[in-house]
């Protein structure tokens, strides 16, 4: 158990609702010193808010908040806690108001580092990580908290607000109930991205009260006053839970916080224990998600799949070592064929025929449905493959070209790319072929030939980058029926549309994408692979096959 080094008695009387009653009193515990290994060398204090009500024997509830017991204090938290519980308006909940960090002098003259606006003003999961790695295992050997992320809330002010919304963004399986006050959602360090970020990524279940005043900052790095209102409009725009309460005149401080936090908690923990849920409801938002369609993962009893393939009915084959298999959608795996080697990237032809690279004999095959196997090229180092009538476009990654062997000249040609090539998609009336790269934040678009060959090269599609990332790592993409590229990234599964605009960003269901591919009988069946497994999801599309006769897709939206 914690040792207590500081007990206070707070009001005894519950000043939310104005009653005179006598409530509990709660306990603030701390400070406790930590150091921390997921910010290297920092040094910070935390206290522990533990309500009267608390029993060991039941799962608490939590409320995280930043800059520690000063912040807590100044909004008058814990009395409103204590007033809360005791009417039940909110339920039994640990409090964790902690300190960001610093990193000392040499010379204890000299100011600390001082890591705050780093910790709190960064986008990306390193927090959350502190927070989930550290800090709660340490404060759950001596309190028994929830695990539900329903029983879970983050809180703080500017700094401090952006980075509990973003905890809860980049973990919303741990975290779901987010209170922001004057928040900092401005180009410090890229904070500005999250207004269009919301609007774009998939949905996620959480529930976000926004404070602000409208003479909050307003400096170099943006207006705090309209990055709160760009937050809102885009919340409601992507359909999410949100409320908040503008201050008029209200500057960059705490005081209209404490007259509205009672309230704002209260509509944070509403319905509780109703499950917060997403919200896919807008009418606005890209139609490609269906409700109830979550990733399934598919079981297939310790196959590795690596590159994915479609045939003419849709149905799926991926490689594992020197083995390809077909997949059907009832969960079955056959075998196709055996390599003399190791099966890499391949796709399907009118023929019938699957063309695959053996990475081990550096030559692309072909395979018959008897699992005949065939010579087509030697001395190639595919990565990535597609097949239109014209002939067998590939990456040679390491290389920086794409190579285009032509059925009709029996010959190949290479062409010179300015980064590291991965994925590749035929557009879906044919004329055009996007490759995506592992080290360029752009997607590249190029003109097919009549001859096959490729030129008129541009940087088209602009990705989204992950925090601290130079490029998205581009993996596999795929093309629709109205012209839609879905590119696999380590940000999720970004859609652009005809003039390279992402529009969507599909949640990963894995860290990391090897390939992806639209299969089904219907060919609208979302398959990625990744992290050693194969996930499916039915989304509201038409998938394309390059080597079938060209589809006409609508004229662009300028």
């Amino acid at each position: 158990m914690h040792k207590i080094l500081i007990l206070l008695f707070l009001t005894p009387f519950l000043l939310v609702t104005g009653q005179q009653n006598r409530i509990e009193k709660s306990s603030i515990l701390g400070p406790f010193l930590w150091h921390s290994k997921v910010f290297p060398g920092t040094e910070r204090n935390y206290w522990l808010y533990v309500p009267k009500q608390y029993q060991a024997s039941k799962p608490a509830c939590l409320m995280v908040v930043q800059d520690g017991l000063s912040r807590a204090t100044s909004w008058r938290l814990p009395i409103i806690l204590d007033s809360l519980i005791a009417i039940n308006v909110v339920p039994v909940m640990i409090g964790i108001f902690i300190d960001p960090g610093i990193v000392s002098s040499t010379d204890s003259s000299n100011h600390p580092r001082f890591n705050r606006s780093f910790e709190y003003d960064a986008l990306g999961d390193r927090y959350a990580r502190f927070l989930l790695e550290e800090i709660l295992p340490e404060v759950s050997r001596s309190y028994n908290l929830s695990k539900d992320p329903n029983d879970r809330s983050i809180a703080g002010a500017s700094s401090g607000a952006i980075c509990a919304f973003n905890v809860a963004w980049e973990r919303p399986d741990e975290f779901r109930r987010i209170f922001s006050s004057i928040g900092t959602y401005v180009g410090l360090r890229g904070g500005h991205e999250f207004s269009t970020l919301i609007r774009k990524t998939e949905a996620k279940p959480l529930r976000i009260f926004l404070q602000d005043g409208t003479r909050d900052n307003n400096i170099y790095a943006g207006d705090w006053w309209l990055a709160n209102q760009e937050m809102l409009s885009a919340f409601r725009w992507a359909g999410y839970e949100v409320n908040h309460s503008w201050g008029e005149g209200g500057g960059h401080d705490s005081k209209h916080t404490v007259t509205i936090l009672a309230d704002a908690l209260k509509w944070l923990w509403k319905d509780y224990p109703a499950v917060i849920q997403t919200h896919t409801d807008s009418v606005t938002r890209t139609n490609l998600l269906l409700k109830n369609q979550p990733w399934e993962e598919i079981p297939l009893k310790g196959l590795i799949p690596e590159r994915l393939a479609v045939d003419k009915s849709g149905k799926l084959f991926f490689g594992h070592k020197q083995f390809i298999y077909k997949y059907d959608m009832d969960g079955n795996s056959v075998l196709l064929a055996t390599l003399p080697g190791k099966a890499g990237p391949m796709s399907f032809h009118q023929d019938g025929k699957l063309y695959v690279c053996n990475t081990i004999q550096h030559t692309i095959i072909s395979i018959d449905e008897k699992g005949t196997i065939y010579d087509v090229v030697s001395n190639v180092n595919a990565d990535f493959l597609t097949i239109t009538n014209k002939g067998i476009y590939f990456t040679e990654t390491q290389k920086k070209r794409v190579g285009f062997y032509s059925f009709l000249k029996k010959q190949i040609q290479f062409f010179a790319v300015p980064g590291n090539p991965t994925g590749l998609a035929i557009s879906a009336e044919q004329t055009f072929i996007n490759i995506g790269f592992n080290n360029l934040l752009l997607g590249h678009s190029f003109k097919i030939m009549e001859d096959g060959s490729l030129t008129s090269g541009q940087e088209f599609i602009h990705y989204h980058l992950s925090y601290a990332e130079s490029s998205p790592r581009t993996s596999g993409i795929v093309a629709d029926t109205a012209n839609l590229i879905y590119s696999a990234t380590i940000s999720g599964i970004q859609v652009s549309d005809q003039l390279g605009r992402i529009n969507y960003i599909i949640t990963n269901p894995v860290d990391t994408i090897l390939d992806i591919k639209i299969a089904g009988p219907d060919l609208n069946y979302l398959f990625v692979n990744g992290n050693g497994k194969l996930f499916r999801r039915k989304i509201n599309t038409k998938g394309i096959l390059s080597w079938l006769p060209p589809v006409k897709p609508p004229k662009p939206r300028l």
